[in-house]
């Protein structure tokens, strides 16, 4: 089973905050779903896995995201403002916590529409 990946998203900074583009052209055309999520701090988003489509989902922290893979815990800690993009393929368990204590932001892209009636969505509590 393929693993997530993690890289590291730059990002322009200047008084005004910051500018960065959460995926390049090369996966942009194959996506179907884009939504973004502002979370309170403590919340946890996800605790859940995708049978069928891959998630791209690009974090501003503070936070904790976490991966299970092949049975085993993986743990991404980014400190705040810090911002790294995980592509995570189907099957692949995953979760966001805000761990500090202004908002935390992510914006996630799937392969496949959501469907309202039958969401590609698997819960396992991972955080």
């Amino acid at each position: 089973m393929p693993k997530a990946t993690v890289e590291v998203v730059r990002c322009a900074r200047d008084a005004r905050g910051c500018v960065f583009e959460p995926i390049g052209a090369e996966l942009l055309c194959d996506q179907k779903n884009a939504h973004v999520a502002v979370t309170k701090p403590g919340a946890i988003r996800g605790n859940h896995y995708h049978q069928h489509s891959s998630e791209t989902a690009v974090v501003m922290g503070p936070a904790l995201v976490r991966f299970r893979e092949e049975g085993e815990l993986r743990d991404c800690v980014l400190a705040e403002n810090e911002i790294r993009r995980f592509t995570i393929p189907a099957g692949v368990s995953h979760s966001f916590q805000n761990t500090g204590t202004k908002p935390m932001v992510l914006v996630a892209f799937s392969t496949t529409e959501f469907n309202l009636t039958h969401p590609d969505v698997i819960p396992d509590q991972l955080i």
